[in-house]
């Protein structure tokens, strides 16, 4: 019999259970390790850049809950990093999300194109250019921050046609939302220090895929360059977990909630969050996950609107990045992203849903 969610999430990764021992080990803290004095380290671990037990067991959770084999690192961009600086050479040619994550974007402009590699833009929800030629498709859905969704398995089935790879950036919707390995994709890619440890006090990244070839490319890249999480970040994400499916399930309606307050307020130009019947995203979310994430983006008359919103909001913190306990609010332009001077990117956190949208509506009011 399937397991649901959260049996998954509280299991995903652990050890065989010794008595007397914790469920999940503390983390393991060491540079060199103890060698063998006749083998040396074939076979064991002998150092802490490619070998630590810690960052084992978060991997074979991670790669549980999305449906492969997981490496880890040290951030999302490290993860991201390494999968577009190791699968292009010059010559290739990559799309990245026009919507997206501008940091991605900005990193792919400054960093490919120099190396002689093509960057192509693309919004999510398309349309696309030809997938001939191109190496590389990687997309974000929902997209951040705008959270338009795109139908993956359609997207996987035209990039293999063409001969293409196709990475889906899997931060916003965590992997107990969406399976894109499952609906044909190459490799996830994604920050888990948003939603997926969700307490807002570490920095992860990860990668997950089912093709052995990806997988040893890219952990040789991560091994050489060093760009794996510590071990107390890798054990504190592991046990952080266990909470996945409860955090996310307060989040979702906590967002539904305020996803129509909003609606409603004379004060919002408009609203997105793709769990609404009247979001354009919202057949191809239905259709293709599990549930949706806490995150909604509306828009206000501009900067000062923000201001004075914020400034009104009791439970509402401003700060970025965004999946913690804690409701926060990030408007987007103030980093430099693509977005208009008015747009906030509200992370709902687990208060509760009453308190939330009464403390959201003054602050409204108060704009």
């Amino acid at each position: 019999m399937p397991l649901g969610d959260s049996t998954r999430a509280v299991h995903a990764g652990l050890p065989p259970l010794t008595p007397g021992q914790p469920f999940l080990p503390g983390p393991v803290f060491a540079a060199p390790f103890v060698l063998d004095p006749v083998t040396g380290g074939e076979g064991i671990d002998w150092y802490g850049r490619p070998h630590n037990a810690s960052r084992r067991h978060l991997e074979a959770a991670i790669g549980e809950l999305e449906g492969g084999q997981c490496l880890t690192f040290a951030t999302g961009m490290a993860a991201v990093g390494a999968t577009l600086l190791s699968l292009l050479h010059p010559g290739d040619t990559v799309i990245v999300p026009a919507d997206g994550y501008f940091t991605t974007r900005a990193f792919a402009r400054a960093e490919l194109a120099t190396r002689g590699v093509t960057v192509l833009t693309a919004p999510t929800a398309g349309p696309y250019p030809s997938f001939q030629g191109v190496r590389l498709v990687l997309v974000e859905t929902p997209a951040n921050p705008g959270l338009d969704v795109c139908d993956l398995a359609e997207l996987a089935a035209a990039a293999h046609a063409a001969g293409a790879l196709l990475a889906v950036d899997n931060t916003t919707a965590t992997p107990l939302g969406q399976r894109p390995l499952e609906l044909g994709a190459d490799l996830v890619v994604a920050s888990g220090t948003k939603a997926l440890t969700g307490h807002s006090d570490l920095l992860l990244g990860y990668l997950a895929t089912r093709d052995e070839e990806l997988l040893a490319r890219l952990r040789s890249w991560r091994d050489s360059t060093g760009g794996a999480p510590a071990a107390f970040d890798s054990w504190l994400a592991h046990r952080s977990l266990a909470t996945l499916d409860l955090r996310l399930g307060r989040q979702t309606a906590n967002a539904a909630a305020v996803a129509e307050a909003l609606a409603t307020h004379p004060a919002v130009a408009w609203v997105r969050w793709p769990g609404r019947p009247a979001d354009p995203s919202y057949a191809v979310a239905a259709r293709q996950m599990a549930r949706i994430p806490g995150v909604v983006t509306f828009e206000l008359a501009g900067e000062a609107a923000v201001g004075r919103f914020l400034s009104a909001a009791r439970l509402v913190i401003p700060a970025t990045s965004f999946g913690g306990l804690h409701t926060t609010a990030d408007r987007r332009a103030q980093w430099g992203d693509d977005a208009p001077p008015g747009l906030v990117r509200l992370s709902c956190g687990v208060e509760d849903t009453a308190d939330l949208v009464a403390d959201i509506n003054q602050a409204l009011d108060a704009v």
